[in-house]
């Protein structure tokens, strides 16, 4: 049976939960006051390892991954952040919640940031590499961000891992994601010196040894709480042993459902690399019509699938109609009008708005058998084809 979603969760084991029972038997869940080692420190170290980072540090979310990793570029408020007009709202918000001004630019045919289009002194960019699809990174930029959020374990054309390649990157473990805890998230960076000004930041600004209080030294700066669960970061330590063998079944379900999809004319398949993490097969087809027909007809059959409709930022309420909690309109009120704060189009967005009203994504189950990917991919293949 195909589950909409997710799919680390379907890898979740009590008997694999040995760093989630001893953070109990320890009786010590924040990460530092543990009796040894904190889970969540042999977490960064995992994640160091495995994506080849120089640095990582846990956080609660992916969205707390983003904010951390735009305050550790020291902005200035109001300062404009180009993101991709194809995300999920969270960078929106992650951007305002910093006191920055989001700036939409265009996407291409798979959904990822056109580096064409940004202005030639841009400083602060986010890329997001949406549905596994890791995309191409604009270069020259000071502080590029790579939301990997949905492409944990994907890599770039030069066998770099997706989110290690930019300034920082971040990953979600939302129940959504490749591998899950509900909630959860990560930074990595590269410089180091941009890893303690991190790690800083997301504890109050303090300077922290384990087992004692912060200490604030002559020069500390405010900071949050984004401080790692210890039961949370052993729920992810444990996905993490998965990873390879998710990647692995959703590459092989991929390969089904990819032979197996009907030869029309009216139904196109979005291309994939090598490098991307096959969580969809994505398809285009001629028309809106077509594409909900569709939609109606797999849903109708219990067989899950997706449009990226709801992903469009400019047409987000936060961002069409510049929302804010503040009474003043902050941040959006430190748009100046100059050129640097106007969205990034060639056509206002047409392009994009028809493409996405054509686009579905079709789901695949790593949990599944072999026999049981051959299954799905039947009855899906099936159903398109008798569109």
């Amino acid at each position: 049976m195909l589950r909409r979603l997710p799919y680390g969760a379907n890898y979740l084991q009590w008997d694999e939960m040995a760093e989630l029972r001893g953070a109990i038997e320890d009786k010590a869940l924040f990460r530092y006051i543990s009796s040894g080692t904190s889970v969540s420190s042999r977490l960064e170290r995992l994640v160091e390892e495995r994506l080849g980072a120089t640095r990582a540090l846990a956080v609660h979310n992916g969205t707390e991954a983003l904010r951390l990793a735009l305050m550790g570029t020291r902005p200035s408020a109001g300062d404009p952040v180009y993101i991709p007009a194809v995300t999920f709202v969270a960078v929106a918000g992650a951007v305002l919640s910093c006191g920055l001004v989001p700036v939409p630019v265009d996407v291409d045919e798979r959904c990822a940031l056109e580096p064409a289009l940004l202005p030639a002194d841009a400083q602060r960019v986010i890329v997001a590499h949406m549905e596994g699809m890791v995309g191409p990174l604009p270069q020259g930029i000071p502080y590029l961000i790579e939301d990997t959020a949905q492409a944990m374990g994907g890599r770039h054309a030069d066998g770099r891992h997706a989110g290690t390649a930019g300034y920082a990157g971040t990953f979600s473990f939302h129940h959504a994601k490749v591998l899950t805890s509900g909630e959860g998230g990560l930074v990595v960076v590269r410089d180091p010196d941009d890893w303690e000004l991190l790690r800083s930041y997301h504890d109050h600004g303090s300077d922290r040894e384990h087992g004692k209080y912060p200490v604030w030294r002559e020069g500390s700066f405010y900071g949050e709480n984004f401080c790692a669960n210890e039961a949370v970061a052993a729920v992810q330590l444990q996905q993490f042993r998965h990873l390879d063998e998710i990647l692995a079944s959703l590459e092989q379900h991929h390969r089904m459902l990819s032979t197996e999809l009907p030869d029309r004319p009216d139904i196109r398949q979005v291309p994939r690399t090598d490098g991307d993490v096959k969580v969809s097969v994505r398809i285009e087809l001629d028309s809106p019509e077509l594409r909900d027909r569709a939609l109606n007809e797999l849903t109708d059959k219990g067989l899950p699938c997706w449009t990226l409709d709801k992903y469009f930022l400019p047409g987000h309420p936060v961002v069409r109609d510049r929302a804010s909690v503040y009474a003043d309109g902050f941040p959006w009120n430190l748009d100046d009008g100059s050129e640097r704060y106007r969205p990034r189009s060639r056509d206002g967005f047409r392009a994009t708005r028809h493409l996405l009203a054509r686009t579905l994504c079709l789901p695949l189950a790593p949990e599944l058998d072999a026999a049981g990917q051959a299954q799905a991919t039947k009855e899906v293949a099936a159903t398109l084809a008798a569109l």
